[in-house]
């Protein structure tokens, strides 16, 4: 892994080093449309999750979560070239589910939210070199706002909770509180696909 210029992070797979968004000043471009897409996942997903409990309350954002972001997610992933999604330490879709480099930079994220050291958005960037090709990654934590916890918190309603059992029988993701990691939004860009890394 070679070390990126004027980069956001540097990190590597076994340990992961941690900055806040913003406090370097110029990113290579990779980057940046990494952080791109994922605020385009997040506000889009945000606003659609808003709109469903305006309408129909949680149990209708259950729905959004199950199908429009996964298809939010495809639509980035399809009109960038990356691999656009998201993941959790305690998943609710099992399709989420980390490798172990999200793992541990999730378990970093976790620690650093936990001890109060960041304010703003925690990121990690990677470039990892597979036989002479290039992967470059990205992840984006996700901490929990006051509209995840009637989904996600301690107690949930009886009809939410029996509809999340309907569908999502190994649900882990329940028992948050505001300002714990919920999860990361994540794009990778495969060898063939990844934008420069020095424009």
């Amino acid at each position: 892994m070679r070390r990126l210029p004027l980069a956001v992070l540097l990190a590597v797979a076994c340990c992961p080093a941690l900055i806040q968004a913003g406090e370097a000043p110029v990113a290579p471009e990779w980057i940046e449309q990494s952080r791109q897409l994922a605020q385009q996942l997040g506000s889009e997903l945000k606003a659609e999750l808003g709109r469903a409990i305006n309408a129909g309350g949680p149990v209708a954002a259950v729905s959004v979560c199950k199908t429009r972001a996964p298809e939010i997610a495809a639509r980035l992933s399809a009109t960038s070239g990356g691999v656009v999604g998201r993941t959790a330490l305690r998943v609710r879709n099992p399709a989420n589910a980390p490798d172990d480099l999200q793992r541990a930079v999730l378990e970093q994220f976790a620690g650093e939210l936990a001890s109060g050291k960041f304010e703003g958005p925690l990121e990690a960037a990677f470039e990892i070199n597979r036989g002479g090709q290039v992967e470059r990654r990205y992840m984006r934590a996700i901490p929990t706002e006051g509209l995840c916890l009637a989904c996600h918190g301690h107690v949930l309603a009886p009809d939410l909770a029996a509809v999340i059992e309907r569908d999502y029988p190994a649900d882990q993701a329940t028992g948050f509180e505001t300002g714990q990691l919920r999860g990361a939004f994540s794009v990778t860009w495969p060898s063939s696909s990844s934008p420069p890394a020095n424009r």
